[in-house]
């Protein structure tokens, strides 16, 4: 295992990360304000690019997908691309466009199911809102970030008296009836639209008329924290996906003056199918490898040279062993927690593993020493997928799934390995190195 005192150093930093990062626009915020510390200059899409040899760029669509890489010295189409891929998104509850629900003196709001949630770890929990508002400014739209930190919402349980079988049965929310969170007391004569409105501007600084429109998600103020006898266990929301776009990001981050162009690409809308014009589905990624393309004077024949000598790897976790529920994993592939790396394996193309990408990255970790381990689901069980297959099959490269192992994933609180998260970073360093 990595040096425990090295471990628990990087974990701190993706806790940090992560409570920085309560929304996909936060995250890539914060992985902006990184990527400018190292060096890093932003590029426009929308501005002619001017790309110098061995530096470092990133750009930014939707405000909530990000892609940044690093320039090789060897020609493009002779060594390729070495791509990681993640996303910045995470399943739970989002805002109405008009949210607010006035009724037995209190304001609830509005939500609306993003992706696959685990529904009930979201009751009884301290929520608060994050996301980005649009407002009407003196230049036309400004869009900015907004967050609360406190506990601001609130979703109650049912007592067991009024639903005595909740542990035989589960616990279960109709999506639309029993999710309104509850913001607070409504006054006489108040107006809950309103009071939401300048609640949201009052954060931003901004006049309740002016605000246009939002984007919000529901989020677990608690922070992140390491647990277990020996601290060898974090607890944080959002580990899916962040603990894998965090550990490509540091990995890049420490890539210098590499031979193949390296890239780490940061998507929106994965829980959803990654089919929106910032997603996984749709141009960002090819649009920024052509444009390097095209600043390294590739002509159409050199450009497919570089694709079929790039290698991509989809980060995104991966479903660890609980010992509660063994009924519920493929025998031979228990995949525990500090275990390292897991590369997925589907044969109906949910990831995008083969026998010469696994072996590709069983390579790579040997290399640097970290161990991995192959997963497979049971064949009664329907698999999720990833950004692999799509992005794979846009770009014809060859192509693995892997990501660090988790209990709880979509949880509102999810759980991983302090050693996982420093052998997922050397990894990837190695991938980049290739």
């Amino acid at each position: 295992m990595p040096a425990i005192a090295h471990a628990r150093t990087a974990t701190h930093e993706l806790i940090d990360f992560i409570d920085a990062s309560p929304s996909p626009w936060h995250a890539v915020a914060s992985a902006e304000a990184r990527l400018l510390a190292q060096g890093f200059t932003r590029l426009e899409e929308g501005a002619r690019w001017q790309l110098a040899a061995g530096e470092r760029y990133y750009a930014v669509r939707g405000g909530a997908s990000l892609i940044a890489f690093v320039l090789g010295s060897r020609p493009l189409a002779e060594s390729g691309f070495r791509i990681v891929g993640a996303h910045t998104d995470s399943p739970g509850l989002r805002l109405k466009p008009k949210a607010a629900l006035a009724g037995d003196g209190l304001v609830r709001l509005a939500v609306e199911v993003y992706g696959g949630p685990i529904l009930a770890t979201f009751a009884d929990r301290d929520l608060s809102l994050a996301g980005r508002v649009v407002l009407r400014g003196p230049a036309g739209q400004e869009t900015r970030l907004l967050r609360f930190e406190q506990p601001l919402v609130r979703l109650p349980n049912l007592a067991i008296h009024m639903n005595r079988e909740v542990n035989e049965q589960g616990l279960k929310f109709n999506k639309q009836t029993e999710l309104p969170l509850i913001l607070g007391l409504l006054g006489e004569g108040e107006d809950a639209e309103a009071n939401l409105r300048k609640l949201l501007a009052d954060k931003v600084q901004g006049e309740a008329a002016d605000l246009l429109s939002w984007e919000l998600t529901v989020h677990d103020v608690q922070k992140g924290c390491l647990w277990g006898a020996n601290e060898e266990f974090i607890a944080s929301r959002q580990l899916d996906n962040l603990a894998s776009s965090y550990a490509a990001l540091i990995a890049l981050i420490a890539t210098e003056q590499p031979t193949a162009t390296c890239v780490a690409a940061f998507f929106d809308h994965e829980e959803v199918g990654s089919e929106s014009a910032s997603g996984a589905g749709g141009s960002f990624v090819a649009d920024v490898l052509t444009r390097i393309g095209f600043q390294a004077e590739l002509d159409e024949e050199d450009r497919r040279r570089a694709m079929a000598r790039s290698f991509f790897i989809s980060a995104d976790m991966a479903h660890a062993y609980n010992p509660n529920f063994p009924a519920a994993y493929e025998p031979g592939h228990k995949v525990m927690v500090n275990g390292g790396p897991v590369i997925k394996t589907n044969v109906n193309q949910r990831y995008t593993t083969n026998a010469e990408t696994a072996a590709r990255f069983m390579g790579l970790c040997e290399k640097v020493g970290v161990p991995y381990q192959q997963y497979a689901h049971r064949s009664d069980l329907g698999c999720g997928s990833t950004i692999g297959p799509m992005v794979a099959a846009q770009l014809g490269v060859a192509s693995v799934d892997v990501g660090s192992p988790m209990w709880a994933m979509h949880s509102a609180r999810e759980s991983a390995g302090v050693h996982d998260h420093a052998y997922m970073i050397a990894a990837l360093v190695a991938a980049f190195g290739s």
